[in-house]
């Protein structure tokens, strides 16, 4: 059983939102979630936000029942397009504004029963 949640278009830039994704990556939902809850990156409430997705898919639409066997097991981000806007400088000259974005990926699937 393997479920996904996707966000795209998530106004933060691609290698900010990384460093937030590395830390939950193999970890247990319950541990994940409790770190993005205390990390302060401004990413890490649209990671838990995706992250509470992808747990509400796999008890929606798989029927997970324990959700303490639950990990993740993939995460990462890819760049989205990038708004471009410009800001006047001195002397008639303008300066290009990068308003980057991203599209957030995780993948929880269940850990194998110890035999």
């Amino acid at each position: 059983m393997e479920c996904r949640a996707v966000g795209r278009y998530i106004g933060i830039p691609a290698r900010k939102v990384r460093l937030v994704v590395d830390l939950i990556r193999g970890r247990g939902i319950n541990q994940a979630l409790d770190t993005m809850k205390y990390t302060k990156k401004y990413a890490a409430r649209a990671v838990e936000k995706i992250l509470k997705s992808a747990l509400a898919n796999a008890q929606h639409n798989h029927g997970a029942k324990n959700i303490d066997r639950l990990f993740v097991k993939e995460a990462f981000v890819d760049q989205g397009p990038t708004m471009k806007r410009f800001r006047p400088r001195a002397m008639g000259r303008s300066n290009p504004i990068r308003k980057r974005s991203s599209h957030i990926t995780i993948v929880l699937t269940e850990k194998e029963a110890a035999l």
